[in-house]
């Protein structure tokens, strides 16, 4: 399948890198700290949504900004080692203009540098929970992106492997492609479902960049 687009927008965690390790580690350590049940902690959505928004989800609001600034510390003390490129990523942001492409992530922009810097990824844009007031599934990290890149949402592309950032994708009118790399397919609502991104491969053309998926 060919796709013409824009722009290329990348979630982080679980489609440019593998951090899912790290973030159990992390989080399991952290709710025990702070007293959280597994029931509890079973019934909240860990993946793809702001930090901010899971520690509101499970403490008194004037426990959050402590928490918050715990897990955080955990998550980036656990980078070294504890985070890797997935297949392809490397090859394909290689192969595209470094403005026509970048990552949206869930997390603090301090995160999501050390995760990408420990992969060996170098974004000229990025766009993270710091940036926003409302997290994915909202459209608004994915609107941002594209228009700091300045292009139109209906001619950008989204690649993400959380149910959350694929329903932003679409809220925000663009064309999603879902990743396998964390979820099953038949968990993935997306114009195109391959299962990393070694089966994407990309074409800079005269209007942006021409993506072709092998799946």
């Amino acid at each position: 399948m060919k796709i013409h687009a824009e722009a290329l927008l990348f979630d982080n965690d679980g489609t440019l890198v593998s951090s899912l390790d790290s973030v159990t580690r992390c989080w399991t350590r952290w709710a025990k700290e702070y007293g959280i049940t597994a029931e509890d902690f079973a019934r909240v959505e860990l993946h793809g949504r702001p930090a901010a928004e899971i520690v509101a989800d499970l403490l008194p609001a004037d426990a959050v900004p402590a928490a918050l600034a715990r897990i955080e510390q955990l998550e980036v003390e656990d980078v070294t080692g504890g985070v890797v490129a997935l297949p392809g990523t490397l090859e394909l942001l290689a192969s595209i203009p470094a403005d026509r492409w970048a990552v949206v992530t869930s997390a603090t922009r301090r995160l999501g540098e050390a995760r990408l810097g420990e992969a060996g990824i170098r974004s000229k844009h990025l766009v993270s929970a710091d940036d926003i007031t409302r997290g994915k599934p909202d459209p608004e990290p994915f609107l941002l992106a594209a228009a700091r890149l300045g292009a139109d949402p209906a001619r950008c592309v989204v690649f993400e492997d959380a149910p959350a950032g694929l329903a932003a994708g679409r809220a925000a009118g663009m064309t999603t492609v879902a990743l396998t790399t964390t979820h099953r397919a038949d968990e993935l609502v997306a114009d195109v479902v391959v299962k990393d991104l070694s089966a994407v491969s990309a074409l800079v053309t005269a209007g942006g960049v021409e993506i072709t998926t092998a799946e």
